[in-house]
């Protein structure tokens, strides 16, 4: 394929013409992944905003349609049991290493829980030694932010435990992963997590969450790099397919 411009002449290799035509649609798809992020990541921004001048809901009453609870503010009365508690190992805080406490939340006048991220705790100096930490005992009210884990999870864990007693139940977790929860502690407990809130008194550690919509920004810069390299990947194709036409005189 070639065609003349004036004093130029379009005649474009083949490697380049197959290389442009990958390389751009995988630019752009690229691009509209990321922006595709922060469209939601805003939509997420807008929906805890609205929560949080809205006053947290009762969780209790809202049992029946946990998936739209996501990152809305919720309060609920009950009291910490300890025995399925469980660790998610390398949480990092201010670059030093450690864990997140998620305990069950025995919901009040009811047979189930709901599992409590109290928030982060050091690790000791050998990673194999679990630190000590405290739950308080009796009836709490917990408030928090919902979180519905994602069920995508690459781990290298034995999902197999089954049936544990409080001797053998796995303290240390890799990855919050529902569905071997539910399946190794023996209560009914709800699909979601609460991010005890920074300012409850309800047996908290060091609660710096990340709202994921603080990276807007970022994906949108990325989503601008990707169309950036699209363009430029089009106008490099037709800058080195360009031949300017020697005439003679």
């Amino acid at each position: 394929m070639q065609f003349k411009f004036f004093d130029f002449q379009f005649k474009p290799t083949l490697m380049g013409t197959v290389i442009t035509l990958i390389c751009i649609p995988v630019f752009i798809k690229l691009g509209f992944w990321q922006y595709n992020k922060a469209m939601l990541k805003q939509s997420i921004q807008a929906e805890y905003n609205k929560s949080a001048l809205n006053g947290a809901l009762d969780l209790v009453g809202h049992i029946q349609a946990l998936e739209a609870l996501q990152y809305q503010k919720v309060k609920v009365f009950g009291e910490y049991a300890t025995k399925y508690q469980i660790l998610i190992d390398n949480r990092i805080e201010n670059d030093q290493a450690g864990f997140h406490v998620i305990t069950p939340f025995k919901i009040q006048n009811s047979n189930r829980y709901v599992l409590v991220n109290r928030g982060w705790i050091k690790g000791k100096d050998k990673h194999t030694d679990i630190p000590a930490f405290n739950t308080p005992k009796g009836g709490q009210e917990i408030e928090g932010m919902v979180w519905v884990p994602s069920k995508k999870i690459f781990t290298l864990e034995d999902k197999t435990q089954s049936n544990p007693s409080s001797q053998n139940w796995q303290l240390v977790w890799q990855n919050l992963d529902m569905d071997k929860y539910e399946k190794s502690a023996q209560i009914d407990v709800l699909p979601i997590i609460i991010k005890l809130d920074p300012q409850s008194n309800a047996g908290g550690f060091v609660r710096n969450w990340q709202v994921p919509v603080e990276r807007i920004m970022t994906n949108l810069g990325y989503a601008y790099q990707w169309f950036g390299f699209a363009f430029a990947a089009l106008a490099i194709y037709i800058y080195m397919s360009c031949k300017r036409i020697n005439k003679q005189i």
